[in-house]
């Protein structure tokens, strides 16, 4: 079958393009996910897309090309998506939640793709990977801008590098353990994981203060004894 983006009078629509490249995609996605990127051949993409060897050269040219539209569309489908979500929503603390459920939301339905994102993270070569890494950097910085709205809102004293690295990890795993009938939905998920993580940055905010008040003490201290050591 081939992906020709004619017009509606041609007999295709952008819609169905849209529809079968998706599902060449979910076909690759499941073969990365089962063999690896380096163990997966073009004839093992070739069998389960059910396109021809030389189609899926003639339209995509090798692995890495389909590697980085796995990467591309799930990426820019979440940063889309989240964008779209966080619209009207001010209160900082319920904008982190906005992100967690949207990243919860999308892996726990695809849970193939999260663990090929994961495992061929450095695959992509010759400035694919670059483009990649853009996309990447945008939600990013999207996470820590939401993280740095929080710590002003609430007066909170935490490192938003160490919080936002931390949350990834947090929610970036949930393949390897996830069960819907243990765990629930991503709703219930994504409502308790907010509670941990908020709860969390928190309690580390505190501690962080409790820190910095003991340093200045002891060295407030040790400043007081050189000026009485020098005064003797």
């Amino acid at each position: 079958m081939g992906l020709s983006k004619a017009s509606s009078e041609g007999g295709t629509t952008e819609s169905r393009f849209d529809r079968r490249l998706g599902e060449i995609l979910a076909h690759a996605t499941d073969v990365f996910c089962e063999k690896g990127y380096e163990g997966a051949s073009m004839r093992d993409l070739s069998r389960a897309s059910g396109m021809s060897l030389a189609g899926l050269y003639h339209y995509f040219g090798s692995k890495e090309r389909l590697l980085f539209l796995i990467q591309e569309n799930t990426f820019s489908t979440i940063v889309a998506e989240l964008k779209r979500r966080l619209e009207g929503v001010s209160d900082p603390e319920q904008r982190i939640r906005v992100f967690i459920q949207n990243h919860l939301e999308y892996f726990v339905a695809n849970q193939s793709g999260l663990k090929v994102l994961s495992h061929e993270d450095e695959a992509l070569k010759n400035g694919l990977g670059s483009k990649i890494a853009a996309i990447k950097h945008e939600y990013y910085r999207i996470c820590i801008g939401l993280m740095d709205n929080l710590k002003r809102a609430r007066k909170l004293n935490f490192n938003s590098r160490t919080a936002v690295m931390s949350l990834f990890g947090i929610i970036n795993w949930i393949y390897t353990w996830y069960k819907p009938r243990v765990d629930g939905s991503a709703e219930d998920l994504a409502r308790e994981m907010g509670d941990i993580f908020i709860q969390g940055v928190g309690r580390a905010s505190h501690r962080t203060r409790i820190r910095d008040r003991q340093k200045s003490l002891n060295h407030r201290g040790h400043r007081g004894s050189q000026s009485r050591a020098v005064a003797r």
